[in-house]
Formats: structure tokens, sequence, C-alpha cells
């Protein structure tokens, strides 16, 4: 039989059983008391001593375990490092994981809700949740669940539909104007002509460029698949401007990634520019391509999206420009049926 009493701000839990010596543990909330209440007398129940199972590790070591061993294989390990090195300072990693209950997390949840957002919130719970389950699977870890599919997880980000308007870009071409390096001009202009990520426009190299086919090599991409870009007018004069200022180097846009989003700040700063972000300049380069007519598989080989639905997710057409390509084609082919006019045979 448990007992549970409230003693300070804390909550003890006391499980009785014939014959033997009370099992008694203290607890934050009266509700994680009473989860593992529950938990404790089903064990008993069931005849698992709770005193002999072995003591498995708290959440910080699988963290860090984690962090060791996994994180360095990922592409993102720098952002995953970051993430798991904030988590380390939170409360909540010193449980024992065979304690890590669903409210606990669902505590974790609500806290760290006042202070950031609901998708920052989201990849925590989803970091967490693939560190328990590579435990479980991989590290001799015996759950018998995880904690994380137990609780109601925020939604993902709604997508962003921020489009580079005229107004953008004669603001940015008047920034631009006194940055001091202007490979960073270029670079934005790239990105617009071929929905690169910043990452991926400066990791090209000169030897990826095929000048005869106009096409581009990407060797290394975000979700780790190579991809062939073919280059527009536009790109192909980009980057005939961008040699005149790096032939020599290997690197088309030699610039660190630091001093680039530092660059990038200054111009957005200058502009008076709100709300928008470099990796805005893939949304409206991925929009553009569809409104010039390209096919869904045409648009993914560009921008290396494997997922039609995450295409689509970067895909914000102008309704404007459709509206005219409709007027166009209309047109152009005529109506078969005019107001006023029956064209059915009697």
């Amino acid at each position: 039989m448990a007992s549970i009493r409230k003693r300070g701000a804390k909550w003890q839990v006391q499980v009785r059983r014939d014959g033997a010596a009370p099992i008694s543990r203290t607890f934050s909330t009266k509700r994680d008391a009473e989860a593992w209440a529950r938990s404790t007398e089903t064990d008993i129940e069931r005849g698992d001593d709770p005193k002999r199972r072995a003591k498995l590790p708290t959440l910080l070591d699988l963290l860090i375990r984690y962090r060791e061993q996994v994180t360095p294989t990922k592409r993102s390990l720098k952002v995953e490092r970051c993430r798991i090195d904030k988590l380390c300072r939170n409360p909540l990693v010193r449980t024992p994981v065979d304690q890590l209950l669903p409210a606990s997390i669902a505590a974790y949840r609500d806290a760290r809700l006042k202070d950031v957002s609901g998708e920052t919130v989201r990849q925590d719970l989803v970091l967490i949740r693939q560190v328990i389950e590579v435990a479980r699977r991989e590290w001799g870890c015996s759950l018998p669940g995880n904690p994380v599919d137990g609780i109601r997880k925020p939604k993902p980000a709604t997508a962003r539909t921020r489009r580079l308007t005229p107004d953008d870009q004669e603001k940015l071409g008047k920034a631009l104007v006194t940055t001091r390096n202007p490979l960073i001009a270029h670079a934005i202009a790239f990105a617009v002509a071929t929905a690169m990520r910043r990452g991926e426009i400066l990791r090209i190299e000169w030897d990826h460029v095929d000048w005869a086919s106009s096409v581009l090599v990407i060797p290394t991409t975000k979700n780790g698949h190579p991809r062939t870009i073919p280059l527009t007018v536009d790109a192909l004069d980009t980057l005939r401007g961008v040699q005149a200022l790096s032939a020599s180097d290997r690197f088309a846009f030699p610039v660190a990634a630091e001093a680039f989003k530092t660059s990038w700040r200054r111009v957005i700063e200058r502009s008076g520019i709100t709300d928008l972000r470099f990796h805005d300049l893939r949304h409206e380069a991925v929009s553009r391509f569809f409104e010039a007519g390209l096919s869904l598989p045409e648009v993914s080989l560009i921008s290396g999206h494997r997922d039609p639905r995450q295409l689509m997710r970067y895909t914000h057409l102008d309704a404007q420009r459709v509206g005219e390509k409709l007027r166009q084609s209309a047109g152009s082919a005529g109506s078969p049926v005019k107001p006023g006019n029956n064209n059915n045979p009697r």
C-alpha cells in the first residue's frame, strides 16, 4: 500500500509490503509521486523487487554518451552538441532514466515554453526521445517504454511565407553598396538564382563548376545526398563576377560562416528590412522556379528536396503572377463556352 505526504516543498512516497522494509522516494510534484507509486506497486504485484533492479544511468549520463558517440556522426553535429549542452544544465537530466516519468517531461516542456518557442521545445523533446531510444535498443537500458511518447508535443513551426519583394531588393541593393566584402552581394544573388543554402554556397569549390555543361556539382549537402544543379544565366553571370575576386582561391566564396552571418546581419540592419532571413532567399528561389513553369521533379532536382511535401512547404507562389499565367493561357486557347451562348444542341 502506498502513502503520499507532503514534506516542505517535496512529496514523499512510501510503499509498504508484508514482511519487507518499506520503499520510499521523494519527488518535486505530487503527480510524479503518484505515478511512481503506481509503477512500484505494479512491479511488486508482478514479483519484481524494485530494490534488486540494476541501477540505471541518469538522463545526463545518456546525453553525454550520446554526444560523444552518436552526435559526431551527424552533419548537424554543432547544432546538436549545443542543444545537448543546454539540456545538460537542466535539473531534469539528473533523474535516473528509469524514474523519468511523462509528468516530469511535461513539466520540463511547460517551463521551457515560457522562455523559448514551441519549435525549440519540440526539437528538445525529439532529441530526448532519440537519446532514450538509443539507450533502450543499443545500450542495454531495460525500460518498458519511452516517457516522451506519453506527452503532447508542441506543433511544428508554421512554414514561413516571406518572399523577396521589389522594395526589399531595392533596399538590399543600397545597403550592399557600403559592404566591405563584395562577395556578400554575389552570394545573395547566387542564392536567389540557385535555391542553395548558405552553407552549401560557402563550400563551393571552383572544381565543382562545369562551365561547359553549365552545371554545379555539390558533393556534400545537408541531407547527405550529392546533387547537380543546372546553372541559369543569372547564376553563371554571378559566378563570373566572383571569379574576378576569388579565382586564385580554392573556394568560390572564401568567407567564414560566422563572418558571413555578421555581414548579412549588418546589411539587413542598414537596409531597414524587417523579418528577412538569408534562408528566405531559398524560399524565394523555389517559388520562382515554379512560377517559371518548372515541374515538381525539376524543382526538386535543383533544390535537393527528396520529399515533395517538404518541398511544397518552401513554395509560396505569387497569386498575381499565377493569375496572369491563367489569363494568358485562356486568351491563347479560347473559351469553349461563352456567357449567353447555348452550346447544347436541341
